[in-house]
């Protein structure tokens, strides 16, 4: 197998830290110059014309990690206003007795940007705390004839947790609930295809596995739905024809593109596309074996601390570790060895990626082991 942490840039020690911030690509510098100062230093004209290729290059690899047409993703700067843009378009979405369900253990910013964007009437209805999202008979419980729209993270942040998404989708559209599908934490590592699934909406971001960077964010528009959403924040690249320059003629762009907004944000696009065109080479596939095989490693010489799901159709990328009484001992060995890792209300995540290996991680057991 390739040594994948040749194309990275390693610090010193063992960087298990993939769930927050993924590592940049040696290559990536050079070609943010590339693409996005060339351009702009070494032409006379303006780079518009070369700076909105990298937007198109973005869409492309997106389409290819995904398998869904370019033409129904459109960037967002983060995952909280694609939400917002989202929700607020949508006709059904904005009626007095609108409901939208979610899992309290979804990332807060979600459930403000949520409230925020729905008319104070609305209501915004937990799954709670307690119950086991991996289990598909729940969401069965809670999708109920009254919920018109239900937001599911493709993989929760702080338990390391898998919900049965072919399931719900499935038990959603049975009962004409439309579903938005949040990919922050696995888009790269998870694999996802969109055509096969057809939910209706899906947000994501660039910044974690994809090793993308912060401010190259997306949004999926199933194409069904592309006609009849009515974005309210808009802007010249919302317009079909954005140069076209006539303040009295405002048509929706034909595309998911029609979500984009005022002039738009280059410079993250440029890092991001061509990490994920990287990751798309790859394949979602190879990259989930790959963490699987390591999380495996880590389940069965640390079992009696992993309070994540074992199973692997119920487990992210993440493994939560809970070491109760030794937590901070742990922390403070780990960090003085330079092992990057973080810690939740649940316990200790730990995320390796492509570029970890098999050393890494039996080094991170070691140094556990050794308290």
């Amino acid at each position: 197998m390739k040594d994948f942490k040749n194309d990275f840039m390693l610090a010193p020690g063992c960087y298990l830290l993939n769930h927050s911030v993924g590592r940049p690509l040696k290559t990536a510098e050079q070609s943010f110059k590339q693409q996005f100062f060339t351009p702009w230093q070494d032409s006379a004209v303006e780079p518009w014309g070369d700076w909105l290729g990298i937007i198109e290059r973005f869409t492309q690899a997106l389409s290819m990690l995904f398998n869904a047409p370019a033409s129904e993703f459109c960037p967002q700067v983060n995952l909280s206003s694609a939400l917002t843009k989202l929700v607020m378009s949508v006709e059904r979405l904005q009626q007095n007795d609108t409901v939208i369900l979610m899992s309290e253990l979804d990332f807060p910013s979600m459930g403000f940007a949520l409230k925020k964007a729905l008319p104070s009437s609305c209501e915004l209805r937990f799954i709670p705390v307690k119950c086991d999202i991996t289990d598909a008979n729940v969401w069965d419980d809670y999708i109920t004839a009254d919920v018109d729209m239900v937001f599911v993270s493709h993989a929760y942040s702080n338990t390391g947790q898998l919900p049965p998404l072919k399931s719900i989708v499935e038990i959603a559209k049975s009962r004409g609930v439309l579903t938005l599908i949040d990919i922050a934490q696995s888009a790269g590592v998870v694999p996802l295809d969109l055509n096969a699934l057809q939910a209706d909406f899906m947000i994501g971001s660039s910044v974690k596995w994809l090793c993308g960077g912060p401010g190259a964010a997306y949004l999926w528009v199933n194409n069904q739905h592309i006609t009849d959403c009515q974005p309210k924040d808009v802007g010249w690249f919302s317009h079909e024809n954005p140069f076209e320059f006539d303040i009295h003629d405002f048509r929706y762009h034909q595309s998911a593109l029609k979500f984009w907004g005022g002039t738009p944000s280059i410079a993250p696009f440029a890092i991001a596309s061509h990490s994920i065109d990287y990751f798309s080479r790859i394949g979602s596939i190879a990259l989930r074996q790959h963490n699987q095989q390591l999380l495996d490693i880590i389940a069965q010489e640390l079992d009696g601390k992993v309070v994540s799901p074992h199973a692997q159709n119920q487990r992210s990328g993440t493994m939560i570790l809970d070491f109760a009484g030794k937590q901070q001992q742990v922390l403070q060995r780990l960090k003085s060895a330079n092992v990057s890792i973080d810690v939740r209300s649940f316990g200790m995540r730990v995320s390796p990626h492509i570029y970890n290996d098999e050393a890494d991680i039996q080094g991170f057991i070691q140094l556990i082991k050794s308290i």
